[in-house]
């Protein structure tokens, strides 16, 4: 069993204080990764909800139009 250290020198202080530095310099390397790509898919997301509205939206004026176009049919032939 390893047993701790009781003091640190300044010489082990800087060391665990640069080693700690380093990693938490990389952790916010990947959390702004992680930020730009989460950036990049809500943009995606967003223009994929566009392209569903646009769709419904024609969807229904075609729809309209062939219910228009079938009681114009139907009004005309009585």
């Amino acid at each position: 069993m390893k047993l701790m250290r009781s003091t640190w020198t300044d010489s082990r202080l800087d060391d665990f204080k640069n080693r700690v530095d380093s990693q938490l310099d990389e952790l916010n390397k990947r959390f702004s990764e992680l930020s730009s790509r989460l950036d990049a898919l809500s943009n995606r997301v967003d223009n994929l909800q566009h392209t569903m509205v646009y769709g419904i939206i024609a969807i229904m004026v075609g729809m309209m139009t062939g219910f228009l176009g079938l009681a114009g049919v139907l009004i005309t032939k009585l």
